[in-house]
């Protein structure tokens, strides 16, 4: 059954258009994931097939009865508390099933609380819940992963793999991508191209279009090369040609293959690289475009310590609970740590805590005399939506405008129109790499990220992921994003039941260890892996090395996990490739690099599960 048809749609801002002639059907059943990069108009794609906002042009029809729930990015709630805003005009709501959902989605504790004192997190939490228990035939959700956890992403990726109904999301998660869409619509230079499969299958047909394009490229200059030739042979022949066929040819000569949605790659690099110009001057100053030591001020032996810290907010004289303590911490240089935990644990407030905006309660905190701190908080720095682009770069400080501003912002993709909008004219997802661009411009040493990856599009993660896997300094990040943790993190704090601890082995070590203590001591022992706590039990070094040794070589161990742990990704997802194609002739080697780099995989995980028993004895 058809839930939505749209013809010929198109939308535009008032600076620039967005997609024009789009067309598309949903049916019963489909799952419809859209991506494209920020601004490109996928919120308002969403609105046009909810029926919230009409198209410039085309139409869209919807079923006659076909039920459309929206979660848009703007939480709008029924006033009262949070269990009554979430059941309030739905026949027959089940508040069973309300209550749980809540609970899922971090919210139990909260049933009745009332909505006007809600967080804006919360009360998109709120709105995902009410979605979810409304039984619509067709579910359309704007980023309903953001201000989520970890375990309740997990949760909401089999409630969508689930529903019955058509799904419409738009999400920059690539797990959940990949879990629950069984086709991509990308929003590229504004026109629509839909993949079938996850994110896998949006990649590949993003790759072989672009491919195309190429050769459609090289195509065209062959012709023009002829053409021009044509055209350049003597005058006489020339007046015998037929008007129409001169000026095609002249067409084909000028013509330029279609501009690139952005002006060049990002290249976040540069930001920093722009301030430490402005420190030596503008005579000795260049942009860069990868990341080097000279990115980031010299960090010395001694960046942050945390000793038995721990915090409770305290209500006048009523003592709060406590989110954690005791927690040791000594930040190492260029050492790239994950905060986890679920919401309302207390990961935010660690950050102010290494920030200096909050005094732990209990315990001491000591910052090295080399640290440069910067800190992009979920909030982003306050901006002006009247101010334009172009006079927040360049502060208060500096003339509007400068050639090296003018650089950066088209770096950070930021092109002509944008660098003199207002930035209340911006989507959520530019807003958010304005706040960055402005942050890594102040050239840190240690940097604090909250939630960094809301509201940005597949392409900017991407490019920042690549850009903090080779900057020099010292990384913290809270992300609810699994794929961004994995590449970005390699030891993980974990705030669980009031406790604070380090785990070594990044994101996946912890959630492997997590797992391992999940299924009991039982299955535990039966497993063929055992975690790092249980090899430490039955194991007795005969040899100690010093803290710091070991520190070092399972920081190398977990390394050498790493990149065996991406080549066997890369090497797996080109076997499925070549499958599917039928490719034989290169299927067996395929094969033969995926034993290799599950061999240095297996190899890896031992050796770091004996160092950190080791460590650990």
């Amino acid at each position: 059954m058809i839930l939505v048809d749209a013809s010929g749609i198109s939308a535009s801002r008032p600076d620039r258009p967005l997609f024009t002639d789009l067309s598309l059907t949903i049916s019963d059943g489909d799952r419809l994931g859209v991506v494209g990069i920020n601004g490109c108009g996928k919120s308002t794609l969403l609105r046009m097939l909810a029926g919230l906002t009409a198209p410039d042009t085309g139409v869209v029809r919807r079923g006659r009865s076909t039920r459309i729930v929206v979660l848009d990015q703007e939480a709008v709630l029924e006033p009262g508390i949070v269990r009554d805003s979430v059941i309030a005009g739905l026949d027959g709501a089940n508040t069973w099933e309300t209550e749980a959902v809540l609970d899922h989605l971090g919210m139990g504790a909260l049933l009745d609380t009332s909505i006007d004192v809600l967080s804006g997190g919360q009360r998109k939490r709120v709105a995902l819940a009410r979605a979810l228990v409304s039984e619509p035939e067709l579910l359309i959700l704007d980023e309903p992963t953001n201000h989520l956890d970890l375990d309740a992403i997990g949760w909401l990726e089999t409630r969508l793999a689930r529903f019955r109904g058509g799904l419409v999301l738009v999400t920059h998660d690539r797990h959940v991508l990949d879990r629950v869409c069984t086709k991509v619509l990308e929003i590229d230079r504004g026109a629509g191209y839909l993949h079938e499969g996850g994110y896998q299958g949006y990649l590949e047909g993003r790759q072989a279009r672009e491919d195309r394009d190429v050769a459609a490229e090289s195509t065209r200059r062959n012709l023009a090369r002829r053409e021009l030739a044509w055209l350049l042979r003597g005058a006489p022949a020339r007046t015998r040609k037929p008007k129409a066929h001169i000026e095609s040819a002249r067409a084909l000569v000028d013509g330029r293959p279609q501009a690139a949605a952005r002006a060049g790659s990002l290249s976040l690099a540069s930001a920093a690289a722009r301030a430490d110009d402005s420190d030596r001057g503008p005579a000795q100053g260049s942009f860069r475009n990868t990341p080097d030591v000279r990115l980031a001020p010299r960090l010395g032996t001694k960046v942050i310590e945390l000793h038995a810290v721990g915090h409770r907010f305290d209500v006048g004289v009523v003592p709060g609970r406590w989110l954690f303590r005791k927690l040791e911490w000594l930040l190492e240089p260029g050492g790239r740590y994950g905060i986890v935990g679920a919401n309302g644990t207390g990961k935010t407030t660690l950050l102010d805590v290494l920030a200096g905006r909050i005094v732990a309660a209990e315990g001491s905190l000591d910052v090295g005399p080399t640290v440069r701190l910067s800190y992009s908080d979920q909030l982003g720095r306050t901006l002006d939506p009247a101010q334009r682009v172009r006079e927040a770069v360049a502060g208060p400080a500096r003339p509007v405008g400068t050639p090296e501003d003018k650089r950066l912002m088209e770096q950070f993709w930021f092109d002509d129109d944008a660098q003199f909008a207002p930035i209340g004219t911006l989507s959520g997802g530019e807003r958010r790499r304005l706040q960055l661009l402005l942050v890594l411009a102040e050239r840190p040493n240690v940097l604090l990220l909250d939630e960094p990856t809301n509201d940005l599009d597949l392409d900017t993660l991407r490019a920042l992921e690549d850009f903090l896997e080779e900057w020099p300094g010292t990384l913290v990040v809270v992300s609810h994003d699994r794929s961004f943790m994995d590449r970005t993190v390699e030891d993980v704090v974990a705030i669980e039941g009031g406790r604070a601890a380090l785990v070594s082995g990044g994101y996946a070590g912890w959630r492997a260890q997590r797992d391992s203590a999940s299924v009991g001591l039982k299955q535990a022992v039966s497993a063929p892996k055992v975690s790092a706590q249980t090899v430490s039990t039955q194991m007795v070094s005969t040899s100690r090395r010093s803290a710091s040794t070991l520190r070092h070589l399972i920081k190398e161990a977990e390394k050498d996990l790493g990149k065996a742990t991406r080549d066997r990704e890369r090497a797996s997802g080109d076997l499925e490739a070549a499958v599917a194609r039928g490719d034989h002739a290169v299927i067996a080697s395929i094969g033969t690099a995926l034993a290799d780099a599950q061999s240095r995989v297996d190899a890896s995980e031992e050796r770091w599960l004996e160092l950190a028993a080791e460590a650990e004895g």
